[in-house]
């Protein structure tokens, strides 16, 4: 049995086992359902084309698998949502139809967007067929529309947590690994900044299948025991500004909110009602997952040579559930935007100012080399009253050997960029948004300094 998610310890439950979800070999697939009515918790089970619900499933020889109890906090207190039992949906332009209409209803984002949030709802369901994902997130100031964004959609997904509910950030990697989950996440509400690292740390291992967290605990007998918590999932982000990090920026889908009035239809205060649609579409989202599960996979057709692979590898994923082509074209101009905004702020980048100063020495007349020094002297003049360091030529030389593969060479006593190496300069030049000079070659490998006569 390959199991979903984290199982409890077994010793003192008199060999009933709690559970959230299960997808097995034999392929049956199990998931908790809540019916908040009745308070009670219960199975549905997919096997054979068909579904049914269980109070408890056999789950091997002198085991029972049973659902969380329905008083458990994060059920009772809706820290975590999940549907109530499969509905049917028709087919699936008319589910994503119903997403969209929920969301248009109560949130006020940009058409596009308002698409997008709805596959990516279709999406989280599928999710754990998928070695990738992106994640969703709006920015904005306080009174925006971030947090009815949060609640709308995110009450629509494969078993949201709202992470607002958490007193720390350190129940969440709890959270996560246990219920396997999308992570709905406003990051006002973690506002000491080592939470905010934590936070941080789910979001940079999140996006990957197999980068689990890694936290300290000890054992019973003392001994230092790390546990590897998964962190694996889709994830909805507020935030009022930006990462620091491209590499995490790269991840998210974001929509910048509050730039124009809010919509006259759009209700002040979110209808009680609501909360029994969103019901009702996780019904039917159960039933699309029993379904679909397994069937979508990342299309490799879809690939944009243009863009990032980092763009490809987040883009790719969401993708490959939409069906509809105009929201595809639309989604890949998205990933190309994105790409021409990494190129733009590459170009300002350190690396990029050291590319100028070494294209502008390697075009004098009769200039076959480069020394590390002139690149120093050169850029210390253009650029070093930008920085609040001392500029040195060790610096430069880390930068040109670490960040930019550059491999100085030893003549004479003095460093310097050899014409092998300054033939990498186009290539280069056009990772940084900079004019290409020469026709494009291999980048090669960073290797020891070489000794040049």
């Amino acid at each position: 049995m390959d199991q979903f998610t984290h199982i409890a310890d077994t010793g003192a439950l008199n060999h009933r086992i709690p559970i959230v979800s299960s997808v097995e070999e034999v392929g049956r697939t199990i998931e908790m359902v809540y019916d908040p009515k009745r308070r009670k918790t219960a199975f549905a089970v997919w096997q054979d084309e068909k579904w049914t619900l269980e109070l408890q499933v056999d789950g091997g020889p002198n085991r029972k698998l049973v659902p969380y109890s329905p008083y458990n906090n994060l059920i009772r207190n809706r820290i975590i949502l999940f549907p109530s039992g499969p509905e049917e949906y028709g087919n699936e332009s008319e589910l994503v139809g119903r997403i969209q209409t929920f969301i248009h209803r109560y949130v006020d984002v940009t058409p596009l967007y308002e698409r997008i949030a709805a596959y990516y709802v279709l999406f989280s369901w599928l999710y754990d067929g998928f070695n990738e994902l992106p994640y969703l997130r709006v920015r904005g100031d306080p009174g925006s529309g971030k947090t009815r964004f949060l609640l709308t959609v995110g009450s629509l997904c494969y078993k949201p947590i709202f992470a607002s509910g958490a007193s720390t950030v350190s129940p969440l990697f709890r959270l996560l690994d246990t219920f396997r989950g999308t992570l709905i996440i406003d990051e006002g509400d973690f506002r000491v900044s080592d939470e905010k690292a934590e936070v941080v740390k789910i979001l940079n291992n999140g996006n990957a299948r197999g980068f689990p967290v890694l936290r300290s605990q000890a054992s019973d007998k003392g001994e230092f025991n790390p546990r590897a918590y998964q962190v694996f999932g889709p994830k909805i982000v507020a935030t009022r500004g930006y990462f620091q990090d491209r590499a995490l920026e790269s991840r998210f889908i974001t929509e910048e909110m509050g730039g124009r009035r809010l919509r006259n239809d759009i209700p002040i205060n979110q209808p009680v009602d609501a909360s029994d649609e969103a019901e009702h579409l996780r019904n039917q989202l159960l039933l699309f997952r029993f379904r679909n599960r397994g069937k979508r996979v990342a299309d490799e057709a879809l690939v944009d040579r243009s863009v990032e692979p980092r763009l490809n590898q987040v883009f790719v994923p969401l993708l490959s559930v939409i069906d509809d082509p105009d929201t595809k074209r639309e989604l890949h101009d998205v990933a190309r935007r994105y790409h021409r905004e990494m190129v733009a702020e590459r170009a300002l980048d350190t690396e990029a100012q050291i590319l100028e100063v070494i294209s502008e020495l390697s075009s004098s007349p009769g200039t076959s080399r480069v020394s590390v020094g002139d690149v120093t002297r050169l850029f210390t003049e253009r650029h070093g009253e930008d920085y609040d360091r001392k500029v040195t030529s060790k610096w430069i030389g880390t930068i040109l050997r670490r960040r930019l593969g550059f491999r100085p060479a030893k003549s004479h006593g003095t460093f310097i960029i050899t014409p092998e190496e300054l033939s990498r300069l186009p290539l280069l030049r056009e990772r940084y948004g900079l004019d290409v000079l020469d026709d494009r070659v291999d980048m090669g490998d960073v290797g020891d300094v070489p000794e040049v006569a």
